[in-house]
Parts: structure tokens; C-alpha cells; sequence
């Protein structure tokens, strides 16, 4: 059942036209239907590489792939190599070097060097493998597999306790970490929940930023309890509440990896929504309105009771200051904001 509020978008993931197909969804549908399939990794990068570390492809029967490890210019070889690994069972790691010609024709003008990380996927154990994934994924849940790279034997951890405190770090961050091991070498995939982008006010504005913010890779939800707004038709599938911010952001899980961004033009949206987004670990809150309108509602928000410490935390005007005009310009600023708090630049 889908949460009260929400408006029901077929029980699957909400996929934009333009978005990144799903990998690991990919993988264990196809597990289900072709029986043996491989899992291609990015294991490491050196120089100029278009997919970072943790990136992935998956191989089925007859050349069937999906995803990518390189961005095109050795996806070929990855392919070939991968049937290969299902024929015998032995996983393999590859070494591409892209040279000055190569790297030029696919967008990588400084050229680099990827490894690759190719493994088998059958039986249960493997079904088990990915539905754990998924499963972390819709909880929102750190998990981390831990794989020999020599015979492809894995664990997987659902915190960072095992690993010593640099490494955890990374790990709690989201990147993967190689390591060099004298008797082995071993993969760390951090596999974080992606970035929740909660969008309160179903303009114009949240139309374009919702689809933008899928195209990169974020988890979009919209929240607008005006239902001429927050109609699904609005949206193309894009996760909707016509509820009031105060009873469903709670429900939502404000996390770490959230960003709550006030795009209504509504004062009561925007007083409601504020105080529950700076007082969790949301790592970016942002309001849309003039200087003017953002006056106005600091001196509400501080009659509430808002420290200014508090309201300090909230980036308004929201977006990069770039000059946008229109509602796609904003989505694009915003979106610049995000990804700028994310990546702490």
C-alpha cells in the first residue's frame, strides 16, 4: 500500500524519460529470466574517467547490456570479456588504458586508465545478493559488499563497524574504497541511498527541478496539498503527497543525504515545512522568494521561536547566484546549489 497521501505511480520506481536506467533492478530481472548473468564494476581510475569508481553494467545472453563502466569507449571489450566470465565461472578484472585518439572522440580529452571488475551472477545466492541491495535502497540503508577480487566471494555489511575509522568515513560517504591487501586485493562498495530531493510547492519550478534532479541520479519527492497542483499528470510519475509538510516530512525521514527545498509562494507551506527541515540533518535547505519575501519570512520564523542560528542554515534566495530567468533557469540554480552542498565545494 502506498503511503497515505500519496498519489500511487504503478508500485515501481518512478523512471524519467532521460534517467539512468536501474542496474541492480536490471540485473535481477534478468537473473530471474536468463538465469546467469555478469556484473561488471569500475574498481579504479586514474586521470580523466566519465564513470566514477562503483559504476556498473550488467551483461545478459546475445549482448544484452545495460549501464556503463566507461562511458562508450570500452564497453565493447567489457561485453566480450563478460560472456567469457559466465562461460567459465571465473570472475576477472580488466585494465583499460584510453589513449590520446580514443579519449578525445568520447569527451575524455586528458585520457586516464580504468579497471574493471567482472563477476558471474546465478542461483540463489547471487538473487539473494541483489535483493538485498534493493531492499537497502528502498530503506534508505547503508550497505557495504566486501569482495575478493581474486575468486569473487562477497560479505555484506549494513554499517561501517568492521572497518577501521578512515575507511568507515569513506564508506559513510558514499565512496568505495580498493584495498591493496598483500594476499588479496578486495573491493569496498559503498552502496549509499541516493540523494533524497523533497520539493515542497508543485509549480513550474518543481516540475522542471524534479525531473532534472532524477536525470542526475536523486531520489525526487513533491509535496503540495493544493491538488490542482500535485496532480500526477503534472509530474510523469515523479512521488507525490497532497499532504500538509508537518504530518508527512516525518513520515519521509529527514536523513543526511535530504535536501528540502520551499518552492510554493505559500507562507503557511513555508513556516511548516522550515523548522522540521533545520532542526534534522538534512544537509541542504533552501526557500525560494525575493530578499524581500525572505525578510519577511525570517521574521516569522524567528516570532516562531527560530534561533538564528537556525534560520542561518537556510540558503535563500535559493539557487546559485547566475542570473536565471524562468522557471528552467531556477530549477538549474537550484540544482547547482545542491549538488554544490553535496560535494562540500
Amino acid at each position: 500500500m502506498p503511503e497515505a497521501g500519496f498519489i500511487e505511480t504503478n508500485g515501481a520506481p518512478a523512471v524519467t524519460a532521460g534517467a539512468p536506467r536501474d542496474v541492480t533492478a536490471i540485473a535481477r530481472q534478468w537473473l530471474d529470466e536468463f538465469g546467469t548473468i555478469a556484473l561488471a564494476t569500475v574498481i579504479k581510475t586514474w586521470g580523466s574517467s566519465p564513470v566514477p569508481v562503483g559504476g556498473q553494467l550488467v551483461v545478459g545472453p546475445e549482448q544484452r547490456f545495460e549501464g556503463s563502466v566507461s562511458g562508450g569507449c570500452v564497453e565493447a571489450a567489457v561485453i566480450t570479456a563478460a560472456e567469457e566470465v559466465i562461460a567459465s565461472g571465473r570472475p576477472n578484472v580488466l585494465e583499460f588504458g584510453v589513449g590520446d585518439e580514443t579519449a578525445w572522440r568520447v569527451g575524455l580529452p586528458c585520457g586516464g586508465r580504468i579497471e574493471i571488475f567482472v563477476e558471474r551472477l546465478s542461483g540463489a545466492e547471487d538473487a539473494a545478493y541483489l535483493d538485498a541491495v534493493l531492499e537497502a535502497r528502498q530503506s534508505r540503508a547503508l550497505l557495504v559488499v566486501d569482495t575478493q577480487l581474486t575468486d569473487g566471494k562477497r560479505v555484506l555489511h549494513r554499517d561501517t563497524a568492521p572497518y577501521e575509522a578512515e575507511t568507515a568515513a569513506l564508506l559513510d560517504n558514499g565512496e568505495c574504497v580498493l584495498v591493496e591487501a598483500p594476499d588479496a586485493r578486495r573491493f569496498l562498495h559503498a552502496l549509499a541511498p541516493p540523494v533524497h530531493v523533497i520539493l515542497i510547492g508543485a509549480g513550474h519550478v518543481a516540475q522542471v527541478l524534479a525531473d532534472l534532479a532524477q536525470r542526475v541520479g536523486y531520489q525526487a519527492t513533491v509535496i503540495d496539498p493544493r491538488s490542482a497542483f500535485s496532480a500526477e499528470t503534472r509530474f510523469g510519475g515523479v512521488p507525490l503527497s497532497q499532504d500538509w509538510p508537518e504530518t508527512i516530512l516525518p513520515k519521509l525521514g529527514l536523513d543526511a543525504r535530504t535536501a528540502v527545498i520551499t518552492l510554493a509562494h505559500d507562507a503557511r507551506l513555508d513556516d511548516e515545512t522550515l523548522p522540521l527541515a533545520v532542526r534534522s540533518p538534512c544537509f541542504y535547505v533552501g526557500a525560494l522568494g525575493s530578499r524581500r519575501t525572505h525578510e519577511k519570512r525570517v521574521e516569522r520564523l524567528a516570532n516562531a521561536g527560530m534561533t538564528e542560528t537556525e534560520i542561518a542554515r537556510i540558503d535563500a534566495p535559493v539557487g546559485l547566484p547566475i542570473g536565471a530567468k524562468g522557471p528552467a533557469e531556477i530549477a538549474v540554480s537550484i540544482l547547482g546549489a545542491v549538488i554544490k552542498a553535496r560535494r562540500g565545494a
